[in-house]
């Protein structure tokens, strides 16, 4: 056997446990066992058939060729017409990269910007590609602590204690992943003062935007002297239910903008051109899918969140957005790690440990509500039967 060495760089770099704990299940299905799936970030809800045919003729109509790096003009004209609208600023399509999904958007960012030793502060628990891209540029990843006593928003005394002289970007996410918390617009405006007087950059992800149950949804690139220092970054998988179509964006000061895009033509030369089609489609066209989408996510999270506090050693706030649910375990005297592989052995119920997004979703588990009404009262159950034989 040929022997090589690995570049050091690959040790900094995370896989996903969302994945990882899919391949677990799917493996176990194979073998015939029924499994209740909580656990991956996908709407389990068809992309809207208006979308679908518009890729359809774009394809047929031989939208099947290169497309210049950073997105075909109409799509960055419509999405920066849809930022300006929502965020009530002025984007340029200039400004604008798209992208294979928000996930490269997001990792081209960081390698632009984090030099060997730049800190970033992040939340945590969070994605998890965040802190993983941030080591792998060789940056310091400084975890920002959410608080379940805050409805897992963080202390914004604790984001200025987190800044030091090195520190270079913040970033933010929500609605988030995986707790649901939602930054209030005064959050907002308290990290939007600390940007501006520590001259930092602001990477907000604001993927789950549109996935809002309570209040009306607030970006911080909204805000006085906040355009020009934030990188917006956004998306169609969550949406409008297209995680396979793969299609992302973020909009950015333009000098950061020609340097994405030149990773951009480094590492995926462009985006599929039919799939950016649909996506202005999914823009421009009828949205009471998205509606029924979120009215339908908002219906689960209140399913799970009741059934959950019914069962002895969970305690599960309501979350505002996103769709998933962070329960709190710790009264089950078993850690995170151990609870998730037996519900996945034992119930047929597959969930993510909290540490699968950072060392503070210690005690937590996270449930994703993709699926009905109908499997996620099933995985209730059997979640309190199999938790009932560990006392």
């Amino acid at each position: 056997m040929i022997t090589f060495s690995m570049a050091q760089r690959m040790e900094r770099l995370w896989t996903e446990g969302a994945f990882e704990v899919l391949a677990k299940a799917r493996a176990l299905e194979a073998q015939g066992k029924e499994i209740v799936h909580l656990e991956i970030g996908e709407p389990d809800f068809d992309t809207p058939a208006n979308i679908v045919e518009e890729g359809i003729q774009a394809l047929r109509k031989g939208e099947t060729h290169y497309s210049p790096s950073a997105g075909i003009m109409p799509l960055r004209q419509e999405i920066a017409s849809y930022l300006s609208r929502t965020r009530k600023i002025k984007v340029s399509p200039d400004e604008v990269v798209v992208t294979p999904g928000a996930k490269p958007v997001i990792a081209f960012v960081l390698l632009a910007l984090i030099d060997p030793g730049d800190e970033v502060v992040y939340p945590n628990p969070a994605y998890p590609a965040y802190e993983s891209v941030i080591n792998f540029a060789g940056g310091k990843a400084v975890p920002l602590p959410l608080l379940e006593e805050r409805e897992f928003c963080f202390n914004v005394g604790d984001l200025e204690k987190a800044i030091t002289p090195r520190t270079k970007l913040i970033v933010l996410n929500s609605p988030e992943n995986p707790t649901g918390g939602v930054l209030t617009e005064d959050d907002l405006r308290q990290i939007a003062d600390l940007a501006q007087k520590h001259n930092l950059l602001v990477l907000s992800d604001e993927i789950y935007s549109r996935i809002l149950f309570e209040g009306e949804f607030h970006s911080i690139a909204s805000l006085q002297g906040m355009k020009e220092r934030t990188i917006l970054v956004d998306g169609f998988s969550k949406t409008y239910a297209m995680t396979g179509w793969r299609l992302g964006y973020a909009a950015m000061p333009l000098p950061l903008a020609e340097k994405v895009t030149k990773l951009e033509i480094n590492v995926n030369s462009c985006t599929a051109t039919f799939t950016q089609w649909a996506g202005i489609e999914a823009l421009k066209g009828p949205q009471d899918s998205v509606l029924r989408m979120v009215g339908e996510f908002k219906k689960r999270r209140d399913v799970i969140v009741e059934g959950l506090n019914r069962i002895k050693g969970i305690h599960c706030r309501k979350p505002k957005g996103a769709f998933y649910v962070f329960p709190n375990i710790k009264e089950i005297g078993k850690d995170q790690d151990f609870i998730a592989d037996y519900l996945l052995r034992e119930a047929g119920v597959a969930a993510l440990a909290g540490t699968a997004f950072g060392e503070y979703g210690k005690g937590y588990l996270r449930f994703s509500c993709a699926n009905s009404v109908e499997n996620i009262q099933r995985a209730l159950d059997r979640i309190e039967s199999a938790l009932a034989k560990l006392r």
